[in-house]
C-alpha cells in the first residue's frame, strides 16, 4: 500500500492501529465468551453469537494491519457458517478456535499463522 504523504494522517492511521491493537484482548475474550457458551453440541443461538465475534475480527482487522489475524477469524467465521448449515461437523472446531485464541494472544499481528508456536 503506498504511504500517504501527508504526516498527519499517517499518525493518524498510525493512532487507529494502536487503538485496535489495544482492544483485541477484548475481541478474543468476545470469541473465547462466545465458544464457551457454544458448549459440546451448540444450539443456533450460541453458533449464532461465535459467528458474528469472529465476522467483527474478520472484517475489522486487515484495515488495521493486522491481515494474518483478520484472515484466520475469516477462515474460521467459514467454518462455523458451515456447521450452522449442517455443512460440517462441530467436532474439532473449538480446537481450531482456541489454537486462534492462544495464538493470537502470543502474536496478533504476525505475517503468518503458526497455532502451535
Amino acid at each position: 500500500m503506498a504511504q500517504p504523504a501527508d504526516p498527519a494522517f499517517r499518525q493518524h492511521l498510525q493512532a487507529l492501529g494502536e487503538k485496535y491493537r489495544a482492544s483485541i484482548p477484548q475481541r478474543m475474550a468476545a470469541i473465547a465468551a462466545a465458544l464457551d457458551g457454544a458448549g459440546s453440541v451448540p444450539a443456533v443461538s450460541a453458533l449464532e453469537a461465535l459467528h458474528e465475534s469472529l465476522h467483527v475480527v474478520a472484517g475489522s482487522a486487515g484495515s488495521f494491519g493486522f491481515a494474518v489475524l483478520g484472515e484466520q477469524a475469516r477462515r474460521l467465521e467459514q467454518l462455523v457458517r458451515q456447521v450452522m448449515a449442517g455443512e460440517a461437523a462441530w467436532e474439532g472446531v473449538p480446537e481450531q478456535i482456541r489454537a486462534y485464541l492462544a495464538w493470537a494472544e502470543r502474536d496478533p499481528q504476525g505475517v503468518a499463522y503458526a497455532p502451535h508456536d
